[in-house]
């Protein structure tokens, strides 16, 4: 299971290798993505805390990533933190999130990203609940919820 130690691990040295990539010029990902999933994602943007589609979102399912489809969060990993963005303890496998380091904003933090597309995402934390003990934090704008078939 990923931990706060494996989260710096990955993000000082090499990232698991991804389970498939997608790659795509600028060019094309503007074509495809409207402008603000194509500012979140390909310029790693934020939104405003609360504005998020998937904040208050709790339908059963998995978020996916906008802009591969790379199946990132279960919604049953999903919680409530507070933090005006939806929150997920764990991702859905260890190899579909690649961690970067960032220092951007006078801030040392954990940038999150799609490890398939290179996805903006959000950014980790470690004060998550039991048993990982993460908080990513992810801009609704990168998610997609693709909802369980019963």
């Amino acid at each position: 299971m990923i931990d706060w130690k494996q989260v710096n691990e990955y993000a000082g040295k090499e990232n698991p290798n991804p389970p498939k990539r997608v790659e795509k010029s600028e060019e094309e990902w503007r074509e495809e993505l409207s402008d603000k999933v194509f500012r979140v994602t390909r310029k790693h943007g934020t939104e405003r805390a609360g504005s998020g589609e998937y904040c208050e979102a709790h339908q059963p399912g998995l978020y996916a990533c906008v802009c591969c489809g790379t199946e990132l969060f279960d919604s049953s990993e999903k919680f409530e933190s507070g933090s005006g963005w939806p929150s997920f303890s764990k991702p859905v496998q260890y190899n579909v999130i690649k961690y970067v380091e960032d220092l951007s904003h006078g801030m040392h933090r954990i940038e999150v990203l799609c490890n398939v597309c290179d996805a903006h995402l959000g950014h980790v934390f470690p004060d998550g609940p039991n048993p990982t003990g993460l908080r990513y934090c992810v801009n609704s704008s990168s998610l997609q919820l693709v909802k369980k078939s019963d």
